[in-house]
């Protein structure tokens, strides 16, 4: 049903470069890039991710009460994924650990450089 989801960014550089290495985690690389926008997925896929610069050339914002959600095939990638954002200018908002949410749900949250909420889980019974 959903082809992709993107965030806006105000720095497309400096984007690019943290969600380079924070998504590597998951697998993910970038697969196509230009001056207004970056998309990543896996390797031979289709972006399902993408960064961006705002077409209407205003200010990124975040959006409240919005994040993108990333599964993880373990807790260690769960883990791997908030330590790389967290070692490249992310912003801690649920550190990794298990959620009342479901029966074996891990999970963590965190922020990327523009401030839009990034959470990534697994649910191991």
């Amino acid at each position: 049903m959903i082809s992709a989801v993107c965030f806006g960014t105000n720095d497309l550089a400096r984007a690019g470069e943290f969600y380079d290495r924070v998504l590597a985690t998951l697998g993910a690389v970038r697969l196509q890039a230009n001056d207004i926008e970056i998309g990543y997925g896996a390797a031979g896929g289709s972006p399902e991710f993408w960064v961006l610069k705002p077409y209407d050339r205003k200010s990124a914002t975040r959006g409240n009460g919005s994040q993108v959600i990333f599964d993880a095939p373990n807790r260690e990638v769960v883990d791997q994924f908030y330590k790389v954002a967290m070692d490249n200018g992310g912003v801690d908002e649920g550190a990794p650990g298990p959620r009342d949410y479901a029966p074996g749900y891990y999970g963590a949250y965190c922020r990327d450089l523009d401030g839009n909420k990034l959470h990534v889980y697994i649910i191991q019974p």
